[in-house]
């Protein structure tokens, strides 16, 4: 069974390209009240190594193609932190509005669509040890997972807006 979990993740603007990461590991995430979910260091790295063809969309949306991997405008790599990705935005309609809304500092953050490969579970805990990825798509409103910030980099005021973004993850993080 396919799933989808998303994110609120830094995300760059470097020109018409975006950056920054689609999951990241050991970020806790309640679904839907049922268990709390976490990904493990190293879940992509099969998927990724398969070399299959994977997109980038706007809100899970076929119609709204962003990049893939099979012609490289899209490039995902697993580090420390998580699933990074690298994008060539597209002179598209699609195109256009993701990156006048990351430049702002308006999109809701990243999102993956998987199925589950290798998981462990624990009461109401699933750590997700490997996955098939399918898709990362860009989300405009509420991602699954909270705890990063959205920011664009490619306009001197989001660097104001980063610092403030910085400040209020500190401030929800010291609350928890």
């Amino acid at each position: 069974m396919s799933e989808r979990r998303g994110f609120q993740i830094e995300l760059r603007t470097k020109g018409r390209r975006l950056e920054g990461y689609a999951a990241v590991f050991h970020q806790e995430a309640d679904i839907g009240g049922r268990f709390i979910e976490t990904i493990a260091p190293g879940a992509f790295s099969a998927s990724l190594r398969t070399r299959a063809d994977i997109l980038a969309l706007v809100d899970h949306d076929p119609g709204r193609v962003l990049a893939r991997t099979r012609s490289g405008s899209l490039r995902l790599s697993e580090d420390s932190r998580g699933l990074a990705f690298d994008l060539d935005v597209p002179d598209t309609t699609a195109g256009r509005d993701v990156l006048a809304l990351a430049e702002r500092g308006d999109l809701g953050g990243m999102s993956f669509a998987f199925t589950a490969v290798d998981e462990h579970r624990d009461d109401d805990r699933r750590e997700m040890r490997a996955v098939d990825l399918h898709e990362i798509s860009v989300v405009l409103a509420w991602p699954a997972y909270d705890g990063t910030i959205v920011t664009a980099r490619s306009r001197p005021e989001a660097t104001a807006f980063r610092l403030y973004a910085d400040r209020a993850l500190r401030i929800l993080e010291a609350s928890r």
